[in-house]
């Protein structure tokens, strides 16, 4: 797998690096935004990107959204600075999958880099024609593909998206945890707070729904989380 790297300061990109190479990752490194945007054009076979926040010139949020915006499916972790709650937020609305804050340890961020690759990855033995997919009309998950579809539409998610609305799927009508969406999505060791979930059904709700204020589909449980209805009578479709 091709790793591009984004971390001005070359001791703790050299440590990552390292780290990287010693699971057997391709990596890709870049000093600067402007050289990993051109990067990522030139390597469209990259599958994830470790995006630092605080650059020279562009910054980490606009990499994110730039590599965003062109790739859908790439998958994205910033680093963050400790201190800086709020920088974790933001990256997540920027279109980031996950994010760490430093200092970090390898093991963690190795752990973190294989889960959002194992999410990337199709299913390595097909399945079923009736496997491949979730009914969740009128809406359809495609699997293997990591599609969703509704009629000749598609709807380009995230890798943490798309594990969002498949996990959401498997149990519609059934309401969900912020917890359970967490430790599913992001691994039962995942360091952060529940803001990573209630951002990234926002994302999802400006995706798929008509009026995403009031949504018919992906519905909040106060106090608890989420869950897709699938039986409601929807007379936009």
């Amino acid at each position: 797998m091709k790793v591009l790297l984004l971390e001005d300061e070359k001791s703790i990109r050299d440590f990552v690096r390292i780290n990287l190479r010693r699971e057997n990752y391709d990596v890709i490194e870049a000093a600067t935004g402007e050289e990993a945007l051109e990067l990522a054009d030139s390597q469209p076979d990259i599958e994830i990107a470790i995006l630092d926040v605080m650059l020279p010139g562009i910054d980490g949020f606009e990499v994110c959204g730039r590599l965003r915006e062109k790739y859908p499916r790439l998958g994205i972790i910033m680093l963050t600075a400790k201190s800086q709650e709020a920088d974790k937020v933001l990256g997540l609305g920027y279109g980031a999958d996950d994010y760490m804050s430093k200092p970090f340890s390898p093991a963690e961020l190795i752990a973190r880099v294989k889960a959002l690759h194992r999410r990337l990855s199709p299913t390595a033995t097909p399945a079923p024609e009736e496997k491949n997919r979730i009914d969740l009309c009128p809406f359809t998950l495609l699997l293997d593909e990591r599609r969703l579809i509704k009629k000749e539409q598609e709807f380009i998610l995230t890798p943490k998206e798309f594990a969002i609305i498949k996990l959401l799927g498997e149990n519609a009508n059934k309401a969900i945890s912020r917890d359970e969406i967490l430790s599913n999505v992001w691994g039962q060791f995942f360091v952060g707070d529940l803001k990573v979930v209630d951002v990234n059904i926002r994302r999802i709700r400006q995706k798929i729904e008509l009026d995403p204020a009031h949504p018919v589909y992906l519905e909040t449980v106060w106090g608890y989380g989420y869950l897709w209805r699938k039986d409601h009578s929807d007379a936009r479709n």
